[in-house]
């Protein structure tokens, strides 16, 4: 029998990947085999996507949520036509290709989102499919349909079983995204071996309570025909997302298929070229890819290119009927903030009264709102504790329910910290939107996975963090983050804000808004605190400043968010005594980094002992102070007064040391250098 150029195709797919994976001698066989049918069909049939324009707004999107298979991913990109060659492929894993082991949308043109952690590609694939609803809900028009892309998915039995899964499935269920069409690779293996030593529950049933529509195919390794009619019949349930499950065998051809062995470990050559023969392809040649394979892709990509070239024409159009919304579509594609957007920040003197800075950024989120409707905000169920939600905001909700609806800006997320980031991942992923979202700081580690790959991916992610130190209070010791932002200053490419005063919350969503490639951490008070003399807005953009200077300074403070007053209160103190004090605010460290060297000498002079004050952990502050006020242990449940003076975090305690750390370096004859990179 001849074989069909789709089996044709499909076999190439498998063959390469196994070449990929061989020639790095290092990453993941058995997927990219076992899902090749799955995946012919959606790259053939179903994604409408131009390779020469891989940023083309309305395109399908596709998540490899079990990015280890990503050797599948890069054939089909390759294949279609994309910027990833042959020599790409065979380059699959090494130093600065275009094919490293996981996809990373930064690298590899094509890839919408980074994925590998399991669990993370499916809730951004969430994201990606609420902002399709969100944006086809504000620009569409009668006969003007520019939105109305699905979002497909390929996750696997390891994705299943993260958290961060079952959280962002139950939100788009909830919201009835029925856009988003996951296959789900039934194989029936992880690293351990056989699912039912770990893995035995009925995905389909916990998918229908979920309130997603579900279909099956039984036979995944070769029944397209099957596979193609399932998604057919997903596109057709337009107020549910949809999981398909696929029974497909890992490492399909190997003689090592259906088994552990084939999941993260190259095939044998010898085991490759039995793939090639039972396959009907040459098995003296590897990466092979026959012309009539490569004509066949062409003709989806010309399809791709047809789909871009007639979206354009309607935008055409709709940007004559329509010349106001057009121009904001276009502005917020561009990724270009609103002219004069900044002008909309509060801004506040010493004379105003003291405010927790929780509640100064939903001032400054409720003046922003009407300047940029881009940013789309929620909380993990903490909406009255985060301030969050605008006075104005209007719910993003399925029509339905009577809650709102898909225009609406403002996401309830439940209690799903992990999910919220990794959607807002995919919010961003999308394009033409600000997304942010609140909870307590303690629990930004619940979401930690999604918010590293934040920064990783380079996305605009305002994380609203309140509740930000033993200053909480009462709640005690399991809500006060100690550690926290340790971890997320340590973090490349992410910026941790922790502001002191109105001023400085205006310039923290400044400097995190005008920052288009990385996220912010903005840690917020739940106490009130003092406006204080000599902040600004603008000065945030330096990361830190001198806020209170005297000449001739003896010591110097440098504190972050609601121990700043601590600090201006201990250097007055200081300054009765006769000992001459200077108070250096530093509500972004990262930013502070990026200032010139002159400049930051100038705030931290040679020879001028420092002591940092932070109702936090004290690792880190070592690179900016000689001694340091803060948390050794974890805090305690106490009112906020007694918390404060049980660690020593007070002004008198500031003092007390600012004594001692003079005396000590009087005595020593000099002043180590800080912050010291040779």
């Amino acid at each position: 029998m001849v074989a069909s150029i789709e089996q044709i195709s499909i076999h190439t797919v498998r063959a390469l990947a196994a070449d990929v994976v061989r020639g790095a001698n290092s990453g993941h066989p058995g997927a990219p085999m076992g899902c090749a049918p799955m995946a012919h069909v959606l790259f053939s049939k179903h994604i409408n996507a131009n390779p020469k324009n891989p940023k083309f707004i309305n395109r399908d999107r596709f998540v490899l949520s079990n990015g280890h298979g990503c050797a599948l991913q890069y054939v089909y990109l390759h294949l279609l036509g994309y910027d990833v060659s042959i020599h790409d492929l065979k380059n699959f894993r090494q130093l600065d290709s275009k094919t490293p082991g996981h996809p990373e949308a930064n690298d590899t043109p094509g890839i919408e989102v980074t994925t590998g952690p399991l669990g993370q590609g499916i809730a951004n694939a969430v994201g990606l499919a609420a902002a399709e609803a969100h944006l086809a809900a504000t620009f569409n028009k009668p006969g003007f349909e520019l939105f109305n892309n699905y979002t497909y998915t390929i996750l696997g039995d390891g994705c299943l079983q993260e958290g961060v899964a079952a959280e962002a499935v139950s939100i788009a269920g909830h919201w009835k995204l029925g856009k988003l069409i996951a296959l789900y690779d039934d194989n029936k293996i992880t690293i351990d071996g056989d699912t039912a030593v770990s893995f035995t529950e009925d995905v389909i049933e916990r998918f229908h309570a979920y309130g997603w529509h579900t279909v099956v195919v039984t036979d995944g390794d070769n029944d397209i025909e099957a596979i193609n009619k399932a998604i057919e019949e997903a596109k057709t349930v337009t107020d549910k997302p949809t999981l398909i499950k696929i029974r497909t065998t890992i490492g399909y051809g190997s003689l090592n298929q259906g088994e552990e062995k084939v999941h993260g470990s190259p095939l044998s050559a010898a085991d490759i070229k039995q793939v090639k023969e039972k396959f009907g392809l040459n098995a003296e040649q590897d990466y092979a890819v026959s012309q009539e394979v490569y004509d066949f892709w062409a003709g989806r990509a010309a399809h791709g290119a047809k789909v871009e070239t007639e979206w354009n024409a309607l935008f055409s159009a709709y940007t004559q009927q329509f010349p106001e919304e057009a121009a904001e579509l276009n502005r917020r594609i561009a990724n270009e903030l609103p002219a004069g957007w900044e002008k909309a920040l509060p801004r506040f003197t010493p004379a105003d009264p003291a405010v927790a800075t929780r509640k100064l950024s939903e001032n400054v989120l409720t003046s922003l709102a009407e300047v940029l409707p881009e940013l789309l905000g929620g909380s993990a169920d903490l909406t009255g504790s985060n301030l969050t939600r605008w006075k104005k905001a209007v719910d993003f909700q399925h029509p339905s329910t009577g809650l709102g609806d898909y225009s609406g800006r403002y996401m309830r997320y439940g209690v799903r910290e992990h999910a919220m980031f990794a959607i807002m991942n995919g919010l961003c992923a999308y394009g033409a939107i600000i997304p942010f979202g609140g909870t307590f700081l303690n629990f930004l580690t619940y979401g930690w996975g999604a918010a590293r790959l934040s920064a990783l991916s380079h996305h605009r992610v305002i994380y609203v963090m309140t509740h930000d130190s033993i200053g909480l209070g009462e709640d005690g010791p399991t809500h006060q983050p100690i550690e926290t932002l340790v971890l997320s200053r340590a973090t490349p490419n992410m910026l941790t804000f922790r502001p002191a005063d109105g001023n400085e919350v205006s310039g923290t969503y400044l400097a995190a808004i005008e920052n288009k490639h990385r996220p912010s951490v903005i840690a917020l008070s739940r106490q009130n605190l003092s406006q204080l003399e000599g902040s600004s807005v603008e000065i945030v953009r330096k990361g830190a400043y001198v806020l209170r200077d005297a000449p001739n300074a003896k010591i110097a403070f440098v504190a972050t968010g609601s121990e700043v007053e601590i600090a201006v209160a201990a250097a007055k103190a200081l300054e009765a005594q006769g000992v001459a004090a200077r108070v250096i605010s530093m509500p972004c460290s990262d930013l502070f980094e990026d200032q010139a060297k002159e400049y930051k000498q100038s705030v931290f002079p040679a020879g001028l002992p420092v002591i940092s004050i932070e109702a936090l952990g004290v690792l880190g502050w070592e690179r900016y102070a000689h001694a340091h006020i803060g948390m050794k242990t974890f805090g305690a449940s106490a009112p906020i007064k007694d918390l404060y003076n049980k660690f020593g975090i007070t002004a008198e305690a500031a003092v007390a040391k600012a004594h001692k750390v003079i005396a000590h370096f009087e005595k020593a004859g000099y002043v180590p250098e800080l912050g010291l990179e040779l």
